[in-house]
């Protein structure tokens, strides 16, 4: 029975139980009548029935508050402070924290409610005693572990190769930031999904490969092991959905105790990646033109041999001759022009070998003054250097142009010192090779520009301007008469320009993205229905819409969508989707206090012709989670027929938990389930604030059902539905 009828019966049972009572006293009492007296009581209590009706009416009133009193005082307050007590159980924070759950009696409690609030308090404080001592006695064994994974996560990290780790059932387990750029540059719609399509804790890696090229070479490496091969590994090279062409190296993953007992048994494997399809053009334009070089000069060589050998004969005349000079003439012109063009790729090849790579600029500073020094006869020192700035560099070229240009300032002007600036330049970074000494012409610094770097004695096929390029920078000489110096500028790029920081904003947790799970070694694929599947299992996708009003079947469309992961059984809060987006219609003036989206925010924002596919992908193979998902689903529903995107996933709304666990508690708002489990929130009434919360929430109900016998997803489902709250639809 629900809690309001409940309180319903407790205020008009007292009236029902007068009217019995008295039906029994008079029925009693007239059974001890005579029939003289039956008849006589009859006609003495007949006229005066009226009176008793107003008497019931008075008793049952007072009778049913008091009732109704009794039941809020001795069944609604012991409840209440159960429901609380629990929250605090799965908040998991100490009594005396900021974000604890208030653990009070409500107003009106009995004293023996108020008592055992007392009692609670002090067990729960016994208990954050025993908790904290514990958690330093696990913090204190662990220490050493944690240390070797935070070591790994940090070699990770910072690894230049995309590197992906998965179990044998495909599942990534962990992976760095090079594979998700890499992932993102594979992704169909980079700038909405960022490649959180392809790549996430516990997402396939057959999105990516296909299931058939993984397993031959898992067989192949396991083979290898069986015959006691030390270090085996496999390779492959695949295209993908995009068109790019990946080169892949598998290492075995062995099971614990595995490689000691010399057994071959497997949980999980190591993806190297390489994304070779700019080599493999390159590789085959260079073929091609190496081909034509051969193929060409060999008929280019047989037709000059044949002419020069006719030329010898004396009684050539001079029309056949002429032909012939013409004939040597066009063939040495189609081999300069073959000999040009390969020489012209080779050195666009050499000007994009070394990639750009972000270094502090104080460092290369001091590197290029060590290496100047070192190879010329010229003393280098750092002068004003801005020792915050991160340079986007080609390390190794640009260092070859500044001892190219010093070298010529030695060789041709008697330089011996040279100064070495480091400033901001708006949104760029300018490098200044300052000396003293005489002035030159722009004529002398475009043949500097132009002609091939020499370094050592030895010319490159670099120039300077071809270094320059590279960087998308500037390069020009000016003169400082008040000072009577001199100095080459170079505008080189920043690092980190244009890095897309939204998500990062709204999101709390450590500097480095968690982008590992040990405990995925553990998983395995489920054969069970998502159904009988327990909840502590499953992935989830949480979700939030904001829209321009509340009406989805009157035309209100969805200007942002916000999304986060829960994989098992953690949130997962850098694998996020924040979208705005067009909706093509005016957003209400009520509405936009409240999100805070203008709409001017999404003018020229993809439509949601355009996001909902990438969403769908996002949540690919997940349980949607949202609060008060109802409404957020109908917008999703009402434009099925317009993009073809159906979301037949299951759902779990937050706010039917919240009916299931707390039914006695007043309000279901995100605001106040996050107050009683003690869930901060933060970027509340943005689409990812709200999915962040409410993915905490949810984490939080997670035990708490179970407590209540609710562990699978179709029971938890199944349970929901019968709640007040499931009746509500837009």
């Amino acid at each position: 029975m629900s809690p309001e009828r409940r309180e319903l019966v407790a205020t008009l049972a007292p009236g029902l139980v007068l009217v019995l009572l008295g039906i029994i006293v008079v029925g009693l009492f007239v059974a001890t009548l005579e029939e003289a007296e039956r008849a006589a009581f009859v006609a003495m209590s007949a006229p005066r029935a009226a009176l008793l009706l107003p008497l019931w009416l008075v008793l049952a009133g007072a009778f049913g508050a008091l009732g109704r009193i009794a039941y809020r005082r001795w069944e609604v307050a012991p409840e209440r402070l159960a429901e609380r007590a629990g929250a605090l159980l799965a908040a998991g924070v100490p009594l005396e924290a900021d974000a604890a759950p208030a653990l009070e009696a409500t107003p009106g409690a009995g004293a023996g409610t108020r008592a055992l609030a007392q009692v609670i308090q002090a067990l729960a404080r016994q208990r954050d005693a025993l908790r904290a001592d514990m958690r330093e006695r696990v913090q204190e064994a662990s220490r050493e572990i944690e240390q070797e994974r935070s070591r790994l996560a940090a070699l990770m990290a910072e690894l230049s190769q995309s590197v992906v780790v998965c179990n044998l059932d495909g599942r990534i387990l962990l992976y760095n930031n090079r594979a998700r750029l890499q992932f993102r540059a594979l992704s169909s719609a980079p700038q909405l999904a960022d490649g959180g399509e392809l790549i996430g804790l516990g997402r396939s890696i057959y999105a990516v490969f296909d299931r058939q090229l993984v397993a031959h070479a898992l067989e192949r490496v396991q083979q290898r092991l069986q015959r006691g091969v030390a270090n085996p590994s496999a390779q492959f090279v695949t295209g993908t959905r995009t068109g790019q062409l990946l080169r892949v190296q598998m290492a075995p993953v062995r099971a614990v105790g595995a490689e000691a007992a010399g057994d071959a048994a497997l949980n999980g494997f190591v993806l190297m990646l390489d994304n070779i399809t700019r080599d493999f053009a390159d590789e085959s334009r260079r073929d091609l033109l190496l081909h034509g070089l051969t193929e060409g000069s060999r008929a280019s060589l047989g037709n000059l041999l044949a002419a020069v050998e006719m030329l010898d004969y004396p009684d050539v005349d001079v029309s056949t001759r002429e032909r012939f000079h013409r004939v040597i003439r066009d063939e040495v012109k189609a081999m300069s022009e073959r000999i040009r063009e390969l020489s012209s790729h080779a050195t666009e090849t050499l000007k994009t070998r070394w990639p750009l790579e972000d270094m502090l600029g104080a460092d290369f500073v001091f590197a290029a003054a060590r290496r100047i020094e070192a190879l010329l006869e010229c003393r280098a020192a750092a002068g004003d250097v801005d020792g915050e700035l991160w340079l986007r560099l080609d390390s190794y070229s640009l260092l070859q142009a500044l001892v190219h240009l010093v070298g010529r300032l030695v060789d041709d002007h008697g330089v011996r010192l040279i100064t070495l600036r480091l400033a901001r330049a708006g949104a760029r970074a300018q490098l200044d090779l300052v000396w003293s000494g005489p002035a030159m012409s722009t004529e002398t610094v475009v043949g500097w520009e132009t002609e091939p770097i020499t370094v050592g004695g030895e010319a490159l096929a670099l120039t300077l301007r071809d270094v320059v390029e590279r960087h998308d920078g500037a390069f020009w000489f000016e003169r400082e008469r008040v000072r009577h110096e001199s100095f080459f500028r170079f505008l080189l790029p920043l690092a980190g320009a244009g890095e897309h920081l939204e998500a990062a904003q709204v999101v709390r947790g450590a500097s480095r993205p968690e982008y590992y799970d040990f405990d995925l070694f553990r998983t395995s694929e489920q054969t069970r229905e998502l159904a009988d599947r327990l909840l502590t299992e499953l992935s989830y996708t949480v979700f939030d819409c904001e829209t321009t009003g509340l009406d989805p079947s009157a035309g209100d469309e969805i200007i942002q969508i916000g999304a986060t992961r829960i994989v098992n059984g953690k949130l997962r809060r850098h694998e996020c989707f924040e979208q705005l987006v067009d909706p093509r219609r005016p957003i209400s003036e009520a509405s936009m206090p409240i999100h805070g989206i203008r709409p001017e925010m999404v003018a020229g924002q993809p439509t949601i012709e355009t996001v909902l596919p990438a969403f769908q992908a996002f949540a690919h193979e997940t349980v949607l989670v949202g609060h008060n998902a109802a409404f957020d689903m109908r917008f999703l529903q009402l434009k099925e027929a317009a993009t073809g995107i159906v979301f037949d996933q299951p759902v779990l709304d937050t706010l039917l938990l919240s009916a299931l666990v707390h039914p006695q508690q007043e309000s279901h708002r995100l605001e106040a389930i996050a107050e009683r489990l003690g869930v901060p929130v933060l970027g509340r009434h943005s689409a990812l604030g709200d999915a962040m919360v409410t993915a905490e929430v949810f984490l939080k109900f997670v035990p708490l059902l179970a407590e209540l016998g609710i562990r699978t997803l179709g029971q938890a489902r199944e349970a929901a539905q019968k709640t007040y709250y499931a009746r509500v639809t837009y």
